[in-house]
């Protein structure tokens, strides 16, 4: 007995130190959640009144759907958990998604979803009849999680959704009937009311069907995959053998799906699809938007379609009006550009115009179109700047974002609909930073949230246009009051700006240790994106990557950042579109320049000591980077790169690069894999091998070079890991200390 208990005394550990609240570590970044901050969520129900779905206080636990009063704050419950309880269970449904028939005695709930491609687009259905409180599930004889895209009808009484790559119809009330497949040649390489996966990826389509205003029939899009190469996703972990996953996925150059947009009726079970005639070969176009007009501006159900060009230079509007004979659809519009034009999403109309944006005077403007002739009226010809996000529009007066002066922050703007008014700042002078606004209908209330890059989310309730603020909604406390903890161990940050060359100025920020010594020299670490689909300097709470960089600078680092010439900052088309054809070439020269700017203006920066890092496009710009300035930087961390350009997707590629095979020299110089011969730094290779958007392959291919040129590297590949590297328990917070733990041995933190 004295034996096992000197054995089981010696076993007990010590209690592991209590971190000072000045410290920042891993794990209170992490896994305590000691930084994270809360969005506000809602969904307008009517122009005063909006609807949160909620944790419930009632016995079954589970969520409640509450809606509230803008101005005085009212709640009230609107469906209680317990009535989400199917029959013969006693937990209520998960909540992910709802949707309400017009009258608004039905909700649709949408639940137990899973992944596809990279979003979470298959899951269950259920309706809740608010009358009778009957919960009724959608396809109830298809197997579990195998819908998707369950819409009710305008009417509400009916709701459609996909299996199975078809499109099914099922009455929502009344006794149960069988559910009526609408189409029926769906299959492994016939997708019908859904997409591919680069659809799906570069052009955000992913529900693929839209019901007629007058509920009698369904439009929807069908892709051809046939003949599109697949390519395999190895799980070696799956079991004993390797599972794979074979995805359709067209690489840049590679032969695409084809697309077509069709008509079928509800009402007949024989009915046939009415196929419409685009012009183009569908295999060399895309079809990149397609809506209903709304019955104020059509007299007739109306399709209007968008489609764009292989080289996406071309967007071309087309109408098709169901109640006619022939299946030509008719051309109203066409957009182009020298580089590549947009998309426009979400349209909105007033007084039976369509707002469209465009870029043809030099920024993106909010023009009003007339969709039976094309005729365009620009609204805003001497504003001298971008509109970052067309939000509300209505018969007098728009609301949208903007930043004439400072593309690192977003405002709120008003303007007036006649074409002679200026537009006018909303948001309070006093307010710095990034806003957001989710405006109810009749533009008379929204909810608002906002950040700093020093100050975590908050959100409140606004009267407009005064932006009077109502009420208090979210202030993120928790997070707010460990940032104050950290005393005078708090990181310093700047908003910063480098003049590149005459005229060219980059915007950036510095995250820098609390304190710095006299004559001592940092290291300095670039964090870079770069590419044309996403900015890295913002004026906004950066998350968890923001708190490791300020963990970071605790340590001893400077770390900065720069949004190249190239990057979607409202700086007008030209910023925007210098980077044709020059993907991966431009940019890094501009990033290169602002590093060297600022160790000649910034003395404490040691020159000697200079690493950077990124992810995705970053993880590409990082070994542009690093093989491309190879005397500049010395330690790099890239992650789930591209290292060849010609093995990413069609759309997204050849939208800034066009095809390889009229661009070869622009995809050579662009792509890192082709001047791995010149790696002198330490490099530090990353990549999930489930990685369905950039593929392991690449990072496999950049290895047979720099092995094929003697180069010494460091390689962590994560097994069956998608592109974000997030699934299996540990594995963020194993990244992150992978990526700090080889910045402290070759990066060597701290002055000197």
């Amino acid at each position: 007995m004295a034996a096992l208990h000197a054995t089981a005394t010696a076993q007990q550990k010590p209690p592991k130190p209590k971190t000072p609240p000045t410290e920042l570590t891993l794990e209170r970044v992490y896994q305590r959640g000691d930084f994270s901050v809360q969005g506000y969520s809602a969904e307008w129900l009517d122009d005063h009144r909006y609807l949160r779905w909620e944790s419930s206080k009632g016995p079954s636990g589970g969520q409640e759907l509450a809606v509230y009063d803008a101005e005085s704050g009212h709640r009230e419950v609107l469906i209680p958990s317990e009535r989400l309880v199917p029959a013969g269970t006693t937990t209520p449904l998960g909540v992910s998604d709802h949707a309400f028939s017009k009258d608004m005695s039905k909700v649709l709930i949408y639940t137990n979803t899973q992944r596809v491609w990279r979003q979470n687009t298959r899951g269950d259905y259920w309706i809740l009849d608010r009358t009778s409180f009957e919960l009724r599930q959608v396809g109830a004889d298809a197997p579990a999680s195998s819908l998707m895209f369950a819409k009710l009808s305008p009417n509400g009484r009916w709701v459609a959704y996909v299996r199975d790559n078809d499109i099914w119809v099922e009455p929502t009330w009344g006794a149960p009937q069988k559910p009526r497949r609408l189409t029926r040649d769906g299959s492994e390489t016939i997708i019908n009311g859904t997409f591919d996966w680069v659809y799906e990826e570069e052009l955000s389509l992913r529900d693929g069907f839209r019901w007629s205003p007058d509920s009698r029939s369904i439009a929807y899009w069908q892709l051809d995959s046939d003949g599109v190469r697949r390519f395999p996703l190895v799980n070696n972990t799956a079991g004993i053998y390797p599972r794979i996953q074979w995805i359709p996925y067209p690489k840049t150059g590679q032969r695409n799906s084809s697309a077509r947009v069709g008509l079928v009726a509800i009402d007949d079970e024989q009915s046939e699809t009415r196929w419409i005639n685009i012009p183009g070969d569908p295999r060399e176009h895309y079809l990149a938007r397609m809506d209903w007009l709304p019955q104020h501006v059509a007299e007739m159900p109306t399709l209007l379609i968008q489609q764009l060009n292989r080289l996406q230079n071309r967007n071309r509007l087309y109408l098709f009006s169901t109640d006619l004979p022939s299946r030509d659809a008719r051309l109203i519009h066409e957009e182009r550009d020298a580089a590549w034009v947009e998309v426009q999403d979400e349209l909105q109309w007033s007084r039976g115009q369509l707002a469209w944006l465009s870029e043809r005077d030099r920024w993106r403007h909010l023009q009003l179109m007339e969709p039976s002739s094309g005729k365009r009226a620009d609204i805003m010809p001497a504003f001298d700047a971008d509109l970052m996000d067309l939000l509300d529009v209505a018969d007098e007066q728009a609301y949208f974002t903007a930043s004439p002066d400072n593309a690192t922050q977003r405002y709120l703007f008003h303007v007036a609909l006649d074409g002679n008014s200026a537009p006018r700042r909303v948001t309070p002078d006093d307010q710095p930073g990034s806003h957001q606004y989710n405006i109810a209908p009749g533009g008379k209330w929204a909810i608002h949230q906002w950040s700093q890059f020093d100050t975590p989310t908050k959100a409140d309730v606004v009267r407009l246009p005064s932006h009077e603020s109502v009420r208090t909604l979210q202030e993120n406390k928790t997070a707010n009051d460990n940032l104050s903890k950290l005393g005078e161990h708090r990181p310093v940050t700047e908003m910063l700006q480098v003049e590149i060359e005459e005229g060219v100025t980059l915007d950036g920020w510095c995250i820098r240790p609390a304190t710095l010594e006299e004559g001592k020299k940092y290291p300095l670490l670039i964090y870079v994106y770069g590419e044309p689909a996403g900015t890295t300097v913002k004026d906004s709470w950066g998350g968890s990557t923001q708190m490791w960089h300020r963990l970071l600078a605790q340590r001893g680092y400077v770390v900065m950042s720069f949004d190249n010439r190239g990057t979607p900052a409202p700086k007008g088309r030209a910023w925007r579109k210098s980077v044709y054809r020059q993907v991966g070439v431009q940019a890094p020269r501009d990033q290169a320049a602002a590093v060297k700017k600022v160790l000649a203006d910034r003395d404490y920066l040691d020159p000697q000591r200079v690493g950077v890092w990124g992810w995705s496009g970053g993880g590409s710009m990082t070994l542009n980077a690093m093989l491309k300035f190879p005397e500049l930087y010395h330690v790099g961390i890239s992650i789930a790169p591209v290292p060849n350009q010609r093995l990413y997707d069609t759309i997204y590629q050849e939208r800034y690069m066009g095809v390889p095979d009229d661009n070869p020299q622009g995809y050579h110089d662009g792509s890192p894999i082709n001047f791995a011969a010149n790696l002198k730094g330490k490099l530090l290779l990353v990549h999930g091998t489930g990685d369905d958007n950039c593929h392991y392959q690449g990072t496999e291919a950049l290895i047979n070079e720099l092995v094929r040129h003697n180069k010494p590297f460091s390689m962590m590949a994560y097994p069956n890991r998608s592109h974000s590297i997030h699934e299996g328990v540990n594995t963020s917070r194993h990244l992150r200390e992978l990526m700090t733990n080889y910045l402290l041995d070759h990066l060597p933190p701290g002055p000197r």
